[in-house]
């Protein structure tokens, strides 16, 4: 009988012997797929969902992004139309400033020369899709223009800078090399929404890749792709946050001004304007009706008999 209550005891619930508690391995795996569920709900089932109750409307920004880029792309292969796009939307370091302001919004269509621009134009497609459907229209821009905008600004410091100045500065030879075009904007809207969005693995992913690309590839290119990188990191932390009250709100400008009514009925305390009909008095006593009113031929009537 000691046997068997031996092997009741260990196989009881209450017995001494326990469930061993998971690995580090274990531990670490179940993390991760905990990770990238989280992360595929946020970056790409959020979206889908609110493309679907948008529809085609949703991929507007997208569309027009792949439509610019293949206009210009073709427009390239000819020695004309390559310098009317160079013209155009060429960005380089040894523009006056104000040119470059200029073409900066346009460079976002201009595709890299060296570059293969079917690879380029599905990430930028699914760039600018999941930020529209997951930012807005508006946000989706601005982040796309300022992290452009960052590289741009900052390559033009690194040349003035000069060759040897702290690891930083360019020769002035990169002041004729054609800015990144969309790259810098692609790059910048992924790692701002990977920081939005909580999402490490995305954010990993397009940092890493773009780390990788300066080490293995040192150009003028692979640190505007870092520049736009850490400008969207910035703006992705000052996300939510609240606005100085010295920094004017943006919507305020979109926002239409509510016209007085010419005309309607005024309340008890308030003064009529002019045009305008004051509402009776709900206080006064009502005029009499034709009803109530005595005839004058009852009160002869009655007088007579008197």
């Amino acid at each position: 009988m000691r046997p068997v209550e031996e092997r009741r005891g260990a196989t009881g619930g209450g017995g001494a012997v326990r469930d061993r508690a998971p690995g580090l391995p274990a531990r670490v795996g179940a993390f991760v797929l905990r990770t990238l569920r989280n992360e595929g709900r946020t970056i790409f089932v959020d979206p889908v969902r609110r493309l679907l109750s948008r529809g085609p409307a949703g991929l507007l920004l997208a569309a027009v992004a792949v439509g610019g880029v293949i206009f210009f792309h073709a427009l390239a292969q000819r020695p004309a139309g390559a310098d009317v796009v160079r013209a155009v939307g060429g960005v380089q370091g040894d523009l006056p400033l104000w040119l470059a302001l200029l073409r900066t919004p346009v460079s976002l269509y201009v595709p890299a020369l060296d570059l293969p621009v079917w690879a380029g134009i599905t990430q930028l497609f699914l760039a600018f899709a999941l930020a529209e459907n997951s930012l807005g229209r508006a946000r989706t821009l601005a982040v796309a223009y300022a992290t452009t905008l960052a590289g741009t600004l900052t390559a033009r410091v690194m040349i003035m800078a000069g060759p040897g100045r702290w690891g930083f500065g360019l020769p002035p030879e990169a002041g004729q090399v054609l800015d990144t075009g969309p790259s810098a904007a692609v790059v910048g809207l992924f790692t701002y929404i990977s920081v939005v969005r909580r999402a490490p693995v995305v954010f990993l992913l397009t940092g890493g890749s773009m780390v990788w690309e300066s080490i293995a590839k040192p150009n003028l290119a692979g640190r505007e792709h870092l520049v736009a990188v850490a400008a969207a990191i910035v703006l992705g932390l000052l996300h939510g946050r609240r606005r100085p009250a010295w920094l004017p709100d943006p919507r305020g400008l979109l926002r239409r001004t509510k016209r007085p009514k010419r005309s309607g009925p005024a309340g008890p305390g308030s003064a009529a304007g002019p045009g305008s009909v004051a509402a009776p008095d709900s206080a006064a006593p009502a005029a009499p009706s034709a009803a109530e009113m005595p005839s004058p031929r009852a009160d002869a009537r009655v007088n007579t008999d008197i």
